[in-house]
């Protein structure tokens, strides 16, 4: 039975310069630690044949690097930039939470149908991510790709692969700083599958 099959590994950027806060398309670089999370994040043998990368720095830059230390090809793909929060971004939880009242907590309930003021609507976000994600498994068929990404990315792939609704996609599972999730696309005669093979948060103190 002909089949191949293509391995992505997903990570989400390093802790950016700033602190916590909406940052969305805001472009901050890695802070020295976010640096440091990565490296650890991607030690060891990881035999990829592409990378690809956000255009935002606190994902580019460390792609780069990467990309040009391993003499890998690099791809920088705008589909997978960060969702836009809008009005919210550059301003903390508490702060939104403060001068928005409920919306912060409907967000995270129903990002669907709360959408931060000036924000990228959901369902806008999720087709282009998942756009950019079809276009990319094509032509990178049959390889092993690393994709430095932003947790928003991370997010609407996995609620693809996995079949998770919209509705939960924000608040169903946890994307930390440099988490790495890997998933198995398999072609077959019967169809294509997707498997989530794993979803690794760096380990504390690392």
């Amino acid at each position: 039975m002909n089949q191949q099959h293509t391995l992505i590994d997903l990570i989400r950027h390093g802790e950016p310069e700033g602190g916590p806060k909406f940052r969305g398309t805001l472009d901050d670089p890695l802070s020295d630690l976010g640096w440091h999370h990565m490296a650890q994040a991607t030690r060891g043998e990881n035999q990829w044949d592409a990378v690809i990368a956000s255009p935002l720095r606190r994902c580019r830059e460390f792609a780069e690097k990467l990309a040009a230390e391993r003499n890998l090809p690099l791809t920088i793909e705008e589909g997978i930039r960060e969702v836009s929060f809008g009005e919210w971004e550059g301003k903390t939880s508490a702060a939104v939470a403060e001068a928005y009242g409920d919306h912060l907590k409907n967000f995270w309930a129903n990002p669907v149908d709360h959408t931060p003021p000036g924000g990228e609507a959901l369902g806008i976000f999720h087709k282009r991510v998942i756009e950019s994600w079809s276009e990319i498994l094509q032509k990178h068929d049959g390889q092993k790709i690393l994709l430095v990404c932003h947790g928003g990315i991370i997010r609407m792939i996995l609620a693809e692969v996995l079949g998770i609704p919209l509705e939960r996609s924000f608040a169903g599972f946890a994307v930390p700083f440099a988490c790495r999730s890997r998933i198995r696309v398999d072609r077959t005669p019967h169809g294509t599958f997707y498997a989530l093979l794993s979803h690794t948060p760096l380990p504390a103190g690392e």
